[in-house]
């Protein structure tokens, strides 16, 4: 990554504005997080040196404003915020002519001596990244990159100057690290993360010989970037998984094939065979008519044997389908009879019902027989939902019906006393 000019632009203009006051100084209050100056202005045997610097670097004679800031740089007796103006004006130097080592150490020195305002340090920050980066002092672009990350004050640039700085270093976790939490940040917030990080991430999690970590990252890839390669090598690492069963490795070639991400002619073959040992000829059919359609079988003993392969599959596959077809016509029968079971048993006794006979029938019974849709089996449901107490109260109801019942019957004849006989 190339040092972007915007920031070092900016930090050299902090430079430029600094030095605008240098015919005229003009006293301005102290920072309070400074404790080395009282006020900010350029001391008067200073002003004449520095002046000619900013003057040169203007009209861009750098050799000759680099002379002007050695002339000030040797003064004795500076001020603090003369030393602060000559590295500024360093600092913008050495980023025009590109020597980007002594324009880190110089902004640097302008960070840390206080006098920058609180909306210039993070300018300063992104710029020092940046040149840290460019002179490949890895640790420093982190450091600065960091920090501005944490004042949440971070694009796209810097992140990914900071995540590339990582991964440079050799520093494979902390570059998960930083990337993965920055990618969930987005997340969160309803945001795609960009397939540069998720490729960095995965590419960390290989250097480390890490599968584990290398299967989530392509899972992670796929949901955002489903692309046919990063679906294949995802698939390739689930089927290197140690104990992987028969079952588990045939819905890996279902999702492969889904995907469209099978290649080989032997992955058709062994999702075939897997798919007729599983009890589904239909699919193994499908599988084996998808790879004759593509051609992917083009060596003659390879298609003598899948072509004997499908019509294995294609013989069960109608096995199967005669089978299904005599269970479901075995199914309509049993419903048939159930249908005109009801109807032998429950029209005649409701027809007497209506007529005004009693019939050997139970009222629920009949109930349920005058009622259409209503089953035995759906009584049971509601009787079992209305649980112990409803069934109780039904019983009561059931013996004072028959106590009524008994009450209309006709009386008994009373016991005689004894010796008394009945009249003739």
């Amino acid at each position: 990554m190339k040092v972007t000019g915007r920031l070092l632009a900016a930090a050299a203009a902090s430079a430029i504005l600094l030095g605008a006051g240098l015919a005229s100084p003009v006293a301005r209050a102290a920072d309070q997080k400074s404790d080395k100056a009282n006020e900010k202005k350029v001391s008067k045997a200073a002003s004449k040196p520095l002046k000619a610097a900013k003057d040169a670097a203007d009209a861009k004679k750098y050799p000759e404003a680099l002379e002007s800031l050695k002339q000030a740089e040797a003064l004795p007796d500076k001020t603090p915020y003369d030393v602060h103006v000559t590295n500024e004006l360093y600092g913008f130097v050495y980023v025009r002519t590109q020597q980007y080592a002594e324009a880190a150490k110089a902004l640097e020195a302008g960070l840390t001596d206080g006098f920058l305002e609180e909306a210039e340090v993070q300018s300063r920050l992104k710029a020092l990244a940046q040149v840290n980066y460019q002179i490949k002092n890895y640790d420093k672009a982190i450091e600065f990159g960091n920090r501005v990350v944490k004042a949440g004050q971070a694009d796209d640039d810097m992140i990914t100057l900071v995540s590339q700085a990582y991964y440079i270093k050799g520093d494979y976790p902390g570059t998960i690290k930083f990337v993965s939490d920055y990618n969930e940040g987005l997340i969160k917030a309803g945001k795609t993360p960009k397939e540069q990080s998720l490729n960095l991430v995965l590419s960390s999690c290989l250097k480390q010989d890490d599968n584990e970590c290398a299967t989530k990252a392509l899972e992670r890839m796929v949901s955002f970037y489903p692309k046919p390669d990063y679906w294949q090598n995802l698939l390739y690492s689930l089927f290197q998984q140690e104990g992987q069963t028969d079952k588990s490795l045939l819905q890996v070639y279902r999702l492969a094939a889904e995907v469209d991400v099978l290649k080989r002619p032997d992955d058709y073959t062994e999702f075939a065979q897997l798919a007729i040992e599983a009890g589904s000829p239909g699919e193994a059919q499908w599988i084996l008519e998808k790879g004759m359609a593509k051609n992917v079988f083009t060596d003659p003993k390879l298609i003598d044997r899948n072509k004997r392969l499908l019509e294995n599959a294609k013989k069960q596959a109608e096995q199967d389908r005669a089978s299904l077809d005599k269970i479901a016509k075995g199914r309509g029968r049993r419903q048939d009879r159930r249908q005109g079971r009801e109807h032998r048993t429950c029209v005649p006794r409701l027809q007497a019902v209506r007529q005004g006979g009693r019939g050997h029938y139970s009222r629920s019974r009949q109930a349920r027989c005058a009622e259409p849709g209503r089953s035995e089996p759906a009584a049971r449901y509601r009787a079992a939902r209305r649980g112990p107490q409803g069934r109780r109260a039904e019983g009561l109801q059931r013996r004072e019906g028959r106590r009524k019942a008994r009450a209309h019957r006709q009386p008994v004849e009373p016991a005689r006393p004894p010796g008394v006989r009945p009249k003739r």
